[in-house]
């Protein structure tokens, strides 16, 4: 098992259908994913349902060969590649719960996953890992903030608590360039420079990632200083990552 749910060839099929359904963001003449009714399904999820739209999905993809599947995601990341190439990085890309993400925003999601799963495979065997910083940096800068200056769709719409004031969180890390966000209800925006923040999240990439996708404990990156947390109200996080989360799978 690579994760509780999932062997480390099920991982393998999910980043494959990952890729495969990117090659078709950039190559309209892409053969599809075998999964009915698939794009009702994406526009219709959110944070909290991205675990029922992979288990949809991996229930229509039988491949669990490693062998195969190791070649089939050489063959779709080449596609991929040459798809993506000539491509504006800004063109809004349609994405789940009808977000709209930058070209170069959805590659940073992929590399995520790529580092994320790989981690998870690299424990089941025994194996090391290294995440870059740099490369887990990509995640926040392209995909998380390329899509909240687009526009995230439905995918906050979870039913979570909210806040009945605007919250302000400054993200810094040596990887990425300062950036605050602020929530407003289920509405997340860029806020401006010199925008005051309640609460400040020093990170290292690697370690954020790792907490953010449920791989390491809250405590765990606090202790070893992944991330520190500061600011004049930093207990206005609570509410912040209650609605502003990232699923487990």
């Amino acid at each position: 098992m690579a994760t509780r749910t999932w062997t480390v060839a099920d991982s393998a099929a999910h980043v494959l259908s990952l890729v495969s359904l990117y090659v078709t963001f950039f190559d309209p003449d892409a053969e599809t994913l075998p999964v009915p009714d698939l794009h009702r399904i994406l526009s219709a999820t959110t944070v909290d349902t991205v675990n029922r739209a992979n288990a949809i999905v991996l229930a229509n993809l039988c491949e669990r060969s490693p062998e195969r599947l190791a070649r089939d995601l050489d063959s779709a990341l080449a596609r991929l590649l040459s798809a993506s190439r000539a491509c504006d990085p800004e063109m809004p890309i349609p994405w789940l719960g009808d977000a709209r993400v930058p070209a170069v925003g959805v590659l940073a999601h992929l590399v995520n996953e790529f580092l994320l799963h790989g981690w998870d495979m690299a424990k089941a065997l025994g194996r090391a890992w290294p995440i870059p910083d740099a490369d887990a940096g990509l995640f926040f800068e392209q995909f998380l903030v390329g899509m909240i200056r687009h526009d995230h769709g439905i995918l906050l719409e979870t039913g979570s608590r909210t806040s009945a004031r605007p919250i302000s969180v400054d993200f810094r890390s040596a990887y990425t360039a300062p950036t605050l966000l602020v929530l407003e209800g289920r509405r997340v925006r860029i806020g401006d420079r010199g925008e005051p923040a309640d609460a400040r999240i020093t990170f290292r990439p690697a370690g954020l990632n790792l907490m953010l996708f449920g791989r390491t404990s809250i405590a765990r990156a606090l202790l070893r200083r992944d991330v520190t947390v500061s600011g004049p109200r930093p207990w206005l996080l609570v509410p912040f990552i209650r609605v502003m989360h990232l699923p487990h799978n």
